[in-house]
């Protein structure tokens, strides 16, 4: 992972804090870390208090930190304070959650939250992707069961198998996990629940309470279609191994020009993560202008500086490849953008006559998840209410991704907690 603050850069930031009252950063925190309240202990020096702010509003504090587009969140709302540069929210956020490591501090032992507490009820999450863990985690500290059911056989969902190490190592994630544990959260991996019924079947077995983070894990394939051909990969696939089974990604990428499709924070990451697997070029093809990527502005320049080749204003048309079916290119057309779409971005056209092909050896495509076919939701999204996470079916609640489409972690996290609070209202009845 990237270097991140040490104690006295994260000192000297927060020293720069306005102290503004009713501070615009926590407001623009989609999990409600709260971050004008660590921010001002770490400035007063109460570290202890500071974690604890941390990690009692955001099980995942370190992962968020490290990952947040917290330009586009709480940073820029303390930007909009009229500050000469917004606090660096993130990197302090993280540095808490490591010094707490570092220093030996826990942050739920000796406090409102240890165990053994009296069992306010029995509740099952299906998913240990970060909306699953924010909502065990909150259910956990308000004295419930809490059993984690995970189909992979490990847990952490997104941010383990999803999320490259050099952005988010195993040792991280493993000690992000442990405070998880510590509340007495139980997990049951390589143990899936499936079928249209599974949910309400954990109902039958004695669960007062279900709630339905499984992710997005099947590949949106582009425009042209067919089957992943020889050195053809679908993003969430290529991670998925980076994690469990690099020596087979080197032989996909070692020494080839790579093409990634896509122009969103996954997509950098696949190129990036190309490049360290020993590709020849990685060239990140995108139909829009650069400006307008999904991928945060950092993200694209440390990619840039990285020496990744951004391909902006081209269409992919198809794959070239020779006699034995081996991959050569990715045919492409040159686009130009036109008016505004319904995102309320200009929208690219083709420009006739401007058709050429890309030399790659190996292509990720990383235009998007989602849902799979087998799942809970059998290749839909799961309808659920906004502020609760409530399904049509009682007792059984859902959110993250498998609910809003592709979002942030920080957004799953908001979603688990939200959760969690209208389990806990039920539960209470």
């Amino acid at each position: 992972m990237e270097k991140n603050f040490d104690c006295g850069q994260a000192m000297a930031e927060a020293e720069r804090c306005l102290l503004c009252h009713d501070a615009p950063c926590s407001k623009g925190c989609p999990a409600l870390t709260n971050p004008g309240e660590f921010i001002r202990k770490l400035r007063l020096r109460n570290v202890a208090g500071a974690i604890r702010t941390v990690k009692e509003n955001n099980i995942l504090g370190g992962a968020c930190g490290a990952l947040c587009p917290t330009a586009r969140l709480c940073e820029k709302e303390c930007a909009a304070t009229g500050i000469d540069r917004p606090i660096r929210i993130g990197k302090i956020q993280r540095f808490l959650v490591e010094h707490s490591w570092k220093i030996g501090f826990k942050p739920f032992a000796g406090g409102r939250f240890e165990l053994p507490r009296p069992v306010k009820g029995k509740v099952a999450v299906i998913g240990a992707g970060p909306a699953g863990l924010a909502c065990a985690a909150e259910l956990a500290k308000n004295g419930c069961q809490v059993t984690v059911f995970e189909e992979r056989a490990e847990p952490g969902g997104v941010l383990r198998y999803g999320v490259p190490g050099f952005r988010l190592s195993a040792e991280f994630l493993k000690k992000e996990l442990e405070d998880i544990k510590a509340l007495g959260v139980t997990f049951r991996c390589s143990q899936g629940i499936k079928g249209p019924d599974g949910a309400e079947k954990l109902l039958k077995k004695g669960f007062q309470a279900v709630f339905i983070g499984i992710g997005l894990w099947a590949p949106v394939r582009p425009p042209f279609g067919g089957k992943e051909g020889a050195n053809v990969i679908a993003s969430v696939r290529f991670l998925e191994l980076y994690r469990g089974k690099p020596a087979q990604l080197r032989k996909l990428c070692g020494g080839k020009p790579v093409a990634v499709i896509g122009g969103g924070s996954v997509a950098v990451d696949c190129a990036r993560t190309a490049l360290r697997l020993g590709a020849e070029d990685v060239y990140l093809v995108y139909r829009r202008s650069f400006a307008q990527m999904p991928a945060e502005e950092l993200e694209r320049i440390e990619a840039l500086n990285e020496g990744i080749h951004f391909l902006p204003l081209n269409q992919p048309t198809g794959y070239a490849r020779d006699a034995r079916g081996n991959l050569t290119g990715v045919k492409l057309v040159r686009t130009r953008l036109s008016g505004k779409d319904s995102s309320g971005r200009r929208k690219p056209s083709d420009v006739k006559g401007s058709d050429w092909v890309l030399d790659a050896g190996a292509c990720i495509e990383a235009i998007g998840n989602k849902p799979e076919e087998r799942s809970l939701s059998l290749g839909r999204l799961i309808s659920a209410d906004p502020g609760t996470g409530r399904t049509s079916k009682a007792g059984i609640f859902a959110g993250g991704d498998i609910v809003r489409g592709p979002a942030t972690v920080v957004q799953a996290v908001a979603d688990g907690k939200a959760a969690a609070r209208a389990i806990m209202k039920q539960l209470a009845k």
